[in-house]
């Protein structure tokens, strides 16, 4: 009996345990059935995805990342500008219904849109109302609300995306001078709040999977983490900084407003919020950089806060080689130039004058060097041509392959110098003949360097975007198709109550990025999509590569220099030493003749297989390197009869020697020669 009843006592319980197991666990088809990258926790109610299927792991044959990389985004941009330029957010606690709203003073008819009117000359007017109807936004020509919305990121993800860069941006003028703002104007303030917001994000997501690390949206600030994030099959996230006065580092009539010291903490304070890439100009002329200049309306209007942020406005002359900045013109913007002191009006400019005569200045290159020492990526898209060319030569003097261009803002004519050091290139979010036409066109460079290609989609950037080709154009996308890896299929995506159609909508929002990279397949063929999807392990070569290098020895830093003459001055010493001190605001000068040179005693025989030479202006056309091992008997090993000025590289077969003279044949100047630092490495 005892044991019979005890028998009973212990069934009983554990019927009753199987019971509150089964009503307190899991179901097998919400937890174990539940496929990885479907949340347990999605919010209720949220936006569709439109896409089935997994989305692909691991790497290729070769061990090769595999994916599509968005260059350049501003996932965060609604907390810039003073907070109120872009409306909604990409992701709210309180769910889509308070992300996806409009700006208050956009109701009840968008009237009030007065950046919508600055830029795009239209009346501003829209139906201000979101979530649910989206009657008029996001929209392709919409550049005031928001295209980020996480789940139409997670869309893109699913459809091929491996890698995106978030580049946090603002500009202190344009949020000055904007009637609507919730916040002040410091854009440092303003880029640490969007860095948090990026990763509070990702703890968002993060939420809907079972918590930290398990989500598809994963913030990495190293090539390996990149890479390790990708072979799981997930986004891996980059921080950039696009931003028009880094560091605080303006300039007021030329003065410069900010120094070495804050250009230091500047980068530290970057780098620990996890940023590894950044522009140091954008839009306005600033202690570091000239620009590249904007055109018609928007390039009026922002040449107007250019003036009010230096109290210059952009400045022109004649360019020298084949690249020139963009033409400034002579269109209109009222609503900007309205802002304008009285009696102040916008320059004229000559149409033979497209570049900007500001460069890249002295602590602008104390900026780069900066990055440099820190493995960062710098971003040459938005630098003037000379400001672009004095850094690619930086770059070349040490090796240095971490330049990107991310969203067709240089002048392509610098293309192949930037694959040639190992760099990154991304084409703007053109619509597909065009995006076609341009990717054909520098195709052959990419196959000589072996590089994929990328995309910079600057959604939020107040860009615009792909307009639709219309459901009559040829070849137009077919719903549902197939992702570029074949595993996942996507049909048209929805948002409460509209559904959007690449071919009637264009690209609207994030979430179209897939059904707009399936237009190229079908506008320009399989292989320039191949190209794309080998963007992901190209971009993450050139960040590796940028981690990875260190800089070499220079061989000539304290070295004996003596020369064939010396410019006297009573004031200032221009000795031979000058030259190899390490200090670039001393410089040897030579006389005012053509036949001079220049002899550097490296103290014991290295092999020597480079050699840089930064000129003041008074630089050779026409002069050779030559070495020694006895300072006696001088062999020739690297000569040019085409010296610019500026920073020029030799780069020879590595040979023993232990001096070195660079004989000068033809000025450029009607002055002598004049060198600020020599250089000398071993390859």
């Amino acid at each position: 009996m005892t044991t019979y009843r005890t028998r009973r006592h212990l069934g009983v319980v554990t019927l009753l345990l199987l019971v509150l197991a089964a009503l307190l666990l899991p179901t097998p088809s919400s937890a174990a059935d539940r496929d990885w990258w479907d949340p347990a926790d999605r919010p209720a109610p949220d936006s569709g995805i439109g896409v089935t299927g997994e989305p692909f792991k691991g790497t290729g044959p070769h061990g090769e990342v595999r994916g599509f990389v968005d260059a350049h985004n501003h996932i965060m941009s609604n907390e810039a500008f003073g907070g109120r330029l872009i409306c909604g957010r990409a992701f709210s606690e309180k769910g889509i219904a308070d992300a996806l709203k409009d700006c208050p003073e956009h109701y009840p008819d968008g009237s009030l849109a007065v950046f919508d009117f600055i830029t795009g000359g239209g009346d501003g007017r829209h139906d201000p109302v979101g979530w649910p109807s989206f009657a008029d936004w996001p929209a392709h020509d919409s550049l005031t609300h928001q295209q980020n919305y996480y789940a139409w990121i997670e869309r893109a993800w699913r459809g091929g995306q491996r890698v995106l860069v978030n580049d946090l941006v603002t500009n202190g003028v344009i949020c000055s001078v904007y009637f609507f703002k919730d916040r002040g104007c410091d854009e440092m303030t303003s880029i640490r709040l969007q860095a948090k917001l990026t990763y509070d994000m990702q703890a968002y997501i993060d939420g809907m999977y079972g918590g930290p690390g398990k989500g598809w949206f994963r913030i990495v600030t190293d090539s390996a983490q990149a890479r390790d994030v990708i072979a799981q099959g997930k986004l891996a996230v980059v921080l950039g900084v696009e931003t028009s006065e880094p560091f605080g580092c303006k300039q007021v009539l030329d003065i410069a407003q900010c120094d070495r010291a804050d250009i230091d903490a500047g980068l530290d304070e970057l780098y620990a919020l996890g940023v590894r890439s950044m522009f140091l100009c954008h839009k306005f002329d600033n202690a570091l950089c000239g620009v590249r200049f904007d055109s018609g309306a928007l390039g009026t209007a922002i040449n107007v806060g250019q003036f009010l942020s230096t109290g210059t406005f952009w400045r022109t002359e004649k360019c020298t080689g084949p690249q020139a900045d963009n033409p400034i013109g002579p269109t209109a913007a009222p609503g900007a130039e309205k802002e304008l002191p009285e009696g102040v009006e916008v320059p004229a400019y000559a149409e033979d004058a497209r570049c900007n005569v500001r460069g890249l200045t002295g602590l602008g290159e104390y900026a780069v060097r900066g990055m440099m020492k820190r493995n960062m990526m710098l971003e040459i898209d938005h630098m003037s041509v000379k400001a672009t060319g004095r850094v690619l030569d930086i770059f070349e003097a040490e090796s240095y392959p971490g330049v990107l261009s991310s969203h067709s803002w240089m002048d392509l004519n610098w293309t192949e110098r930037l694959y040639g050091l190992g760099g990154f290139a991304a084409q703007y979010m053109n619509g597909s003949e065009h995006f076609v036409a341009e990717a054909r066109r520098t195709e052959p460079l990419r196959d000589k360097y072996g590089v994929g290609y990328g995309y910079g989609t600057d959604m939020n950037g107040v860009g615009g975007w792909p307009a639709p080709r219309g459901a009559d154009a040829p070849d137009p996308v077919t719903y549902p198709f197939r992702s570029a890896d074949g595993g996942s299929v996507l049909d048209r995506q929805t948002t409460g109550e509209r559904t959007w159609d690449l071919n009637t909508d264009g690209a609207a929002h994030y979430g179209l990025v897939p059904d707009w990279i399936e237009d190229i397949r079908r506008v320009g063929g399989q292989d320039v999509v191949d190209d794309l999807f080998r963007g992901a392990e190209s971009y993450l070569d050139t960040w590796g590569a940028s981690e990875r290098h260190r800089a070499g020895v220079n061989l000539a830093d304290g070295a004996r220099a003596t020369a064939s003459s010396t410019e006297w001055n009573p004031f200032t010493s221009y000795a031979p030493g000058r030259a190899v001190d390490g200090d670039r605001s001393t410089r040897w000068a030579g006389d005012w003749s053509d036949d001079e040179w220049l002899r550097i005693d490296l103290g014991d025989t290295h092999r020597v297989g480079r050699v840089t030479l930064d000129w003041e202006r008074a630089y050779g056309t026409s002069y050779r390197i030559e070495l020694s091992a006895d300072g006696t008997d001088w062999r020739t090993v690297w000569s040019t009869t085409s010296g610019d000025g500026g920073l020029d590289t030799a780069v020879f077969t590595p040979t023993p020697a232990r001096h070195l003279r660079v004989h000068f044949l033809g000025r450029g100047t009607q002055w002598g020669y004049s060198l600020y630092e020599v250089g000398v490495q071993g390859q």
